[in-house]
């Protein structure tokens, strides 16, 4: 969940062939950076400079599989399910 002023951004991964199910700023902003598979939903402020900056913000807060499988202490491995 990305935040900015009174905008809530929620963004989730979506199954390979879904595309981007978001509207608006959050679809440019997904097709700009290359994300092909997302679901994103804009609560509160629909202001577009507001819901951009939670997009941003949301992606920013993202973790990877590496710092997810550190925190656990476990393998990359396990966390992905190989």
């Amino acid at each position: 969940i990305g935040r900015h002023g009174a905008a809530k951004v929620l963004i989730q991964p979506a199954s390979d062939g879904t595309g981007i199910i978001a509207g608006g700023p959050m679809r440019a902003v997904f097709e700009v950076m290359g994300v092909q598979n997302v679901l994103a939903k804009c609560f509160g402020s629909t202001n577009p400079y507001n819901v951009v900056r939670a997009t941003l913000n949301a992606l920013s807060a993202m973790n990877t599989p590496a710092e997810v499988a550190a925190k656990r202490g476990k393998s990359v491995a396990e966390i992905m399910g190989q």
